[in-house]
């Protein structure tokens, strides 16, 4: 696939240069790129992304870092499987459990949400960070209304990271999917109450909390060209009823 040629490789994360060092330099340099490239691609077009990914593991499917990123496009195009497998593969090669989290998504994405619960309720999740166990939570609440367990998906997003006033980078999704949830449930007004929490905290357009929130307010947004057609289209059939008013009177 090609590849623009300002893109060196060294855009890289500096500990995933570091493992790419185990590799022939020219090899580890067009491993770099192809990252680089998925990295570039992964939210705007996620299945060149993927064929990227392909690429890189074609060339050194026994680096750790080519493995999670091959996991990461397989999930954002919904490989749920093919995703598994990469992060397991991850997994085995660094110890690290940073991939819990995803990994219990993508039992979701599978249609085993029991499994997604069973995980997140292994000693992994204490091992993770502030910011993996907020997602593992989040996951595990996804997976409860997979079951059609609303009440219960609600009570595992409460949490002192949902009441705590301080806004961190999960923040807004946090609160999203707790009126999102609650909304599920039928308590429309405790869900505008947090959607409102959660634009208050999007800062950068994460979520769709303002247009939710919009919604249950019953604010409509048109779309200013469509208007602009819809009056001309107006405007001609004023015309056209004019011309054969007059052609009836003729």
């Amino acid at each position: 696939m090609p590849i623009p040629e300002e893109v060196t490789g060294d855009e890289i994360d500096k500990d995933v240069r570091q493992e790419l060092q185990s590799l022939p330099k020219t090899l580890a340099e067009d491993v770099a790129r192809n990252l680089v490239m998925v990295a570039r691609l992964l939210d705007e077009d996620p299945e060149s992304a993927y064929g990227y990914s392909r690429v890189a593991l074609r060339l050194a499917s026994r680096v750790a870092a080519v493995r999670e990123a091959a996991g990461f496009a397989a999930y954002a195009n919904q490989k749920y499987s093919e995703a598994l497998a990469e992060f397991r593969a991850a997994r085995r090669m660094t110890g690290s459990v940073e991939l819990w989290p995803v990994m219990a998504d993508c039992e979701r994405g599978l249609g085993r949400p029991e499994k997604a619960l069973d995980m997140a309720g292994t000693p992994e999740v204490h091992k993770l960070d502030k910011a993996g166990q907020v997602e593992m939570r989040l996951v595990a609440a996804g997976a409860r209304r997979d079951m059609g367990q609303l009440d219960a998906a609600i009570v595992t997003l409460q949490s002192p990271e949902l009441a705590s006033n301080s806004v961190q980078p999960w923040t807004a999704r946090l609160r999203y999917a707790y009126a999102d949830a609650l909304l599920a449930a039928g308590r429309e007004q405790e869900a505008r109450e947090w959607f409102a929490k959660a634009v208050e905290s999007d800062r950068d357009g994460s979520t769709d909390a303002s247009d939710r929130l919009a919604e249950l307010d019953g604010v409509d947004f048109v779309d200013a060209l469509d208007e602009d057609e819809d009056e001309a289209g107006e405007s001609r059939g004023t015309t056209s009823g004019d011309e054969a008013e007059s052609d009836g009177r003729g």
